[in-house]
């Protein structure tokens, strides 16, 4: 029994593709009789046609995907594109970078270790780059005996 016709014209009516056109089995001489759109209409107002749901793409592995990247998982370096730099800005690198030297300064300043001149010295050198980090800081601090002044 061809119904290639009838599977074109539910298609249009159902305003779906002709893949998800499904017709009843035991009802398919009653579908085979139907030729114009407004008896196909009236067959899937009856429930003899219906249309199948459509398939979407599944977002299972994604999702498993993102769980490990939260465990730290599938981040080495062979799995990295473009530059370190597209990953964490140089700006974003240098604000942790002086906030945590302006930090140790304050800290030192507040608890008396720190004069105002040494403390502005510190404070300018440190916003010029001159310390690579915290550990060079209170190296340069340590080696010029800048602290300490209780």
């Amino acid at each position: 029994m061809n119904i290639k016709v009838q599977r074109r014209l539910a298609a249009s009516v159902m305003n779906c593709s002709k893949k998800r056109v499904f017709f009843d089995t035991n009802s398919l001489a009653k579908i085979k009789e139907a030729i114009t759109k407004e008896d196909i209409r009236s067959l899937v107002n009856q429930g003899l046609i219906s249309q199948i749901p459509a398939r979407g793409v599944s977002r299972g592995r994604q999702r498993h995907r993102l769980s490990q990247k939260r465990k730290g998982r599938l981040k080495g370096k062979g799995t990295r594109k473009g530059k370190a730099t597209s990953r964490l800005s140089r700006k974003e690198k240098w604000m942790a970078h002086i906030r945590l030297q302006r930090r140790v300064l304050r800290q030192m300043k507040e608890e008396g270790n720190l004069t105002n001149a040494n403390f502005r010295m510190l404070y300018l050198k440190a916003k010029g780059g001159n310390f690579r980090s915290k550990a060079h800081l209170m190296l340069y601090i340590n080696e010029h005996n800048l602290g300490g002044s209780k």
